[in-house]
């Protein structure tokens, strides 16, 4: 008997694993798979790659095995929600084998896909239906699902959802499904938001976490290079070519910014494809199946393919913009070093994001070591009057890079000398950041 079966997983559910080499649970499943058979709620808290989606998959399936009902026209018996496409369509993926053989039918409703085509796949009633908020609501409003039947809830990488503006969205949701249910709430990290939410849509959960909220992988290697913006292209490009034969992820803030990346990329001889919420769900799902299947080796995305996401063996990740809100930063470096492999991420930054990299090194309590340049100085406030002549590097209330002698030019283009004020700029736009862009 293994572990998957002292848990007190079916065993019919157990062969199906073993037959695809799970033969192991991974921490965050051994602490909530029990719970969650036992019918808690359930609240997970664990960084990215750890096997979440079976934590709540397995004992979802093995409970509508025991309950053995089935849905009413246009009904459906539990619902997952996640807050992309890319990972609704990775859950139903991942649920597919373990449901071969059974009369359990999936179902999966996302933005970006013919909205008719999924009222007529709904109409018989669904088992398990993976969704985004978005377009469950757009169905919902067109009366073609009805989530009076369900007996569970789960809500997969539920900070993300918040933080792509999908709260109300959610209490609506939640609203409709019969207070009578089991939820389970899967998240790696634990704002305070999320706290509201749990107290409002769990009863008593068990609380499980395997790693504090803001841990990197143990087998992820962080560098950070301080250079100037316009720099960032070429040793993006110089680093790439030290590993052309591997996989390399690279994140950038905004949906044009990534296209204008991926465009030079080309020119330098690369084979790019992108991914963000302007691209529609069939670019998409060719941008990741190239990727994945190694016919380009370098996908430029925004924080869309940030969360989630299971790309094997991507070796590189590069932070080639800094995310404003700091623990996606996390999530990004969390598609390398995933299954106990190594991977690397590497982050850019400019004058303007030293502020970012502040943020991102206080949420996740360390000081990434420095692969080239040497940290920008803080910007001094626009609005006070100079303290007399000079300045940090020899500018008149200017704010200089530090890594050339005596002001002079830094590392990768850093500036030096004397030079007008600098504005701090922090930059709020994102790609796919929000409902809609992310439904």
């Amino acid at each position: 008997m293994n572990l998957f079966e002292e848990m007190g997983l079916p065993s019919s559910l157990v062969k199906k694993l073993a037959a695809q080499g799970i033969t192991d649970p991974t921490p965050i499943q051994s602490h909530a798979i029990p719970h969650a058979l036992n019918g808690f709620d359930v609240m997970g808290l664990a960084q990215t790659g750890t096997g979440k989606t079976a934590a709540f998959g397995l004992p979802l399936i093995a409970r509508m095995m025991e309950q053995n009902t089935r849905p009413g026209p246009k009904a459906v018996s539990s619902l997952i929600l996640a807050p992309t496409r890319e990972l609704a369509g990775q859950i139903r993926d991942t649920l597919l084998p373990l449901v071969r053989d059974t009369p359990m039918k999936i179902g999966v409703v996302v933005g970006g896909q013919s909205i008719n085509v999924q009222i007529n796949r709904l109409d018989k009633g669904t088992h398990i239906l993976v969704a985004t908020p978005g377009r469950l609501l757009d169905l919902l409003d067109r009366r073609a699902v009805r989530l009076d039947e369900a007996k569970f809830l789960v809500l997969d990488e539920a900070d993300q959802m918040l933080d792509l503006g999908f709260i109300h969205a959610l209490r609506k949701i939640a609203g409709m499904i019969p207070a009578d249910r089991q939820t389970m709430l899967f998240s790696a990290t634990m704002p305070k938001q999320m706290e509201e939410i749990a107290g409002s849509y769990l009863k008593n959960p068990k609380r499980v976490q395997v790693a504090p909220p803001g841990k990197a992988a143990d087998k992820v290697t962080q560098e950070v290079h301080f250079i100037a913006k316009a720099e960032k292209p070429g040793l993006l490009i110089e680093l790439l070519d030290k590993h052309r034969d591997e996989r390399a992820l690279v994140f950038g803030r905004t949906k044009h910014g990534s296209d204008k990346l991926a465009k030079k990329l080309e020119t330098a001889g690369y084979a790019v494809a992108t991914i963000h919420g302007n691209k529609s769900q069939g670019q998409r799902d060719r941008a990741l199946r190239a990727f994945r299947d190694g016919d380009v080796r370098v996908l430029v995305a925004t924080d869309v393919a940030a969360r989630g996401l299971d790309i094997p063996d991507v070796k590189h990740v590069y932070n080639y913009e800094l995310p404003n809100v700091p623990e996606n930063y996390v999530h990004r470096i969390g598609r390398t070093a995933r299954a106990g492999k190594d991977g690397a991420a590497i982050a850019f930054c400019a004058p303007d994001e030293m502020g970012e990299l502040k943020d991102i090194q206080k949420t996740m309590g360390i000081a990434i070591p420095v692969a080239s340049g040497r940290a920008w100085a803080d910007l001094p406030d626009p609005t006070a009057k100079p303290k007399g002549r000079g300045g940090p590097g020899g500018g008149r209330g200017g704010r200089r890079g530090t890594g050339g002698p005596k002001g002079g030019a830094g590392a990768h283009g850093a500036p030096g000398g004397a030079g007008k004020p600098q504005q701090r700029r922090r930059r709020r736009s994102g790609g796919g950041s929000g409902p809609q862009a992310a439904a």
